[in-house]
């Protein structure tokens, strides 16, 4: 009743084929990068959350740069 290795394996191709590999490798870094500023928050790391704000401004400015 549950959902098997063949339905997920379907289900995967046809999510890469909607969004390409490289939209969805885009969605993974900003999914992880959110997690980690979540987690920095909580742990009241302001001072490292701050830099990996200015981190994440320049990896966006160069996402951008390359999708051009």
């Amino acid at each position: 009743m549950g959902i098997s290795t063949w339905q997920l394996l379907i289900l995967a191709v046809i999510i890469v084929l909607l969004f390409g590999t490289k939209r969805l490798r885009t969605l993974g870094t900003d999914v992880g990068t959110a997690i980690r500023q979540f987690k920095q928050s909580m742990s009241g790391d302001s001072k490292d959350l701050e830099d990996n704000r200015a981190d994440n401004k320049s990896a966006q400015k160069e996402s951008k740069s390359e999708v051009s």
